[in-house]
């Protein structure tokens, strides 16, 4: 008997099945390609897809943390500007001139709260625990109270940066800085009152008149003596050598008396006695939380005296120009932290887009042509049906069986 029927019906047999199991594993996975051998390029090109979206999908995981992380931050430097706004209110109140002792006492109580509330916030947590202001100690309270009763930073001004798309990083933790970049006095100088003086008399900053001076005073270390004698005349020097000097008008209640001292126009308000004078030193670093306790002090101990009230008042209006400095300074820090919240946002619609992009390369690449598949199964499955059904009909034929 010749054999070569069999063999060939064999063959054919076994390529039907094997093509029929291929369609009925593409329609059901949805893949025409799944393994390298089925179509080499469009493999390597879907495993290279594969691993693109992956990674865009790591970088969006990235994105969600770093959006909780700096939204708490956001949260922490909205709720800083609108405590020191209040405590500005409270300064400006003690400052109009018909504010009691015993009420100034009580606004004191005020600053004190703020203060405490800035602490805390200062020493905000996130979501994962980890301090908010810590920069790379985010395990440690960033602001802590020394055995003076001072408040010291133990964080540290680290950045970290992490991956938000696959050009672009993000800043991952902020730092205490906001709560400690300020200068006392107005940034270039910080007035103090002799504890001595019994006039009326008071230094208040007006602004930068020469920014080079000014740059130069704040940058060195000598400060300037601002004296008083007989019949409002003034001596002001520095370093033993006199830098201005003059005689005050009557109208030093209305401020029109001015004297630019270190490259700032000081208004020289109310009646300096003989013997009065003011230091007039170069900003140093004061953290927000020292100069609310100095705004605290002022306000606790203010007494009733004309010149007590001035003296008052001195510390004050520093307190004031302090606050302002705190006051940028949060809604710079803000700003920033809107702008790395904006591009992160950003950054998620670009990863979006592109991973979609990607992802209809890769189905185009391997996936299946169902309806085509389904009609080729069946055209398969029909083939093979008859192909069993002629070769039952020719094996039954006697005569095929002496071939």
């Amino acid at each position: 008997m010749n054999l070569s029927f069999y063999t060939s019906f064999n063959t054919s047999l076994a390529q039907q099945e094997a093509q029929i199991n291929t369609l009925q594993q593409q329609i059901s996975t949805g893949l025409a390609v799944q393994t390298p051998d089925q179509n080499p390029a469009a493999y390597q090109a879907a495993a290279l897809g594969n691993d693109q979206i992956s990674a865009l999908a790591n970088n969006s995981n990235t994105q969600a943390a770093i959006q909780v992380q700096l939204g708490s931050v956001s949260n922490a430097y909205q709720a800083t500007g609108s405590l020191l706004n209040s405590v500005q209110s409270v300064v400006e109140q003690a400052l109009n001139g018909t504010t009691s002792p015993q009420n100034l006492n009580a606004l004191a109580g005020q600053v004190q709260s703020a203060a405490h509330q800035m602490l805390a916030l200062a020493n905000t947590t996130a979501s994962n625990g980890t301090y908010l202001f810590g920069g790379s100690r985010g395990s440690v309270a960033p602001f802590q109270s020394s055995g003076s009763g001072s408040i010291i930073y133990m964080g540290d001004g680290a950045q970290s940066q992490a991956a938000i798309t696959p050009n672009t990083t993000a800043s991952t933790i902020a730092n205490g800085e906001v709560f400690v970049s300020g200068l006392a006095g107005d940034g270039t100088g910080s007035v103090t009152a002799a504890a001595s003086n019994i006039g009326t008399g008071q230094l208040i900053s007006q602004g930068v008149s020469n920014a080079a001076a000014a740059a130069a005073f704040q940058s060195g270390s000598s400060a300037i003596t601002v004296s008083f004698g007989a019949g409002g005349a003034y001596t002001a020097s520095q370093g033993g050598s006199a830098v201005a000097s003059g005689t005050l008008t009557s109208n030093t209640t209305t401020g029109t008396n001015t004297v630019q001292l270190g490259g700032v126009d000081y208004q020289i308000t109310g009646t300096p006695a003989a013997g009065d004078s003011f230091t007039l030193s170069p900003s140093r670093p004061q953290s927000a939380f020292a100069l609310l306790q100095t705004i605290y002090k002022a306000l606790a101990s203010a007494v009733s005296t004309p010149s007590q009230m001035a003296q008052t008042n001195q510390v004050l209006n520093q307190g004031l120009a302090g606050l302002a400095q705190y006051q940028q300074n949060v809604v710079t820090a803000q700003a920033q932290n809107g702008v790395t919240l904006q591009a992160i946002t950003n950054a998620g619609t670009s990863n979006t887009n592109q991973s979609t992009q990607i992802q209809t390369a890769v189905q185009n690449a391997t996936a299946v042509n169902t309806p085509l598949a389904i009609t080729n199964l069946d055209q398969t499955l029909t083939a093979l049906q008859a192909a069993m059904k002629t070769f039952g009909t020719v094996q039954s034929l006697s005569l095929f069986n002496y071939v």
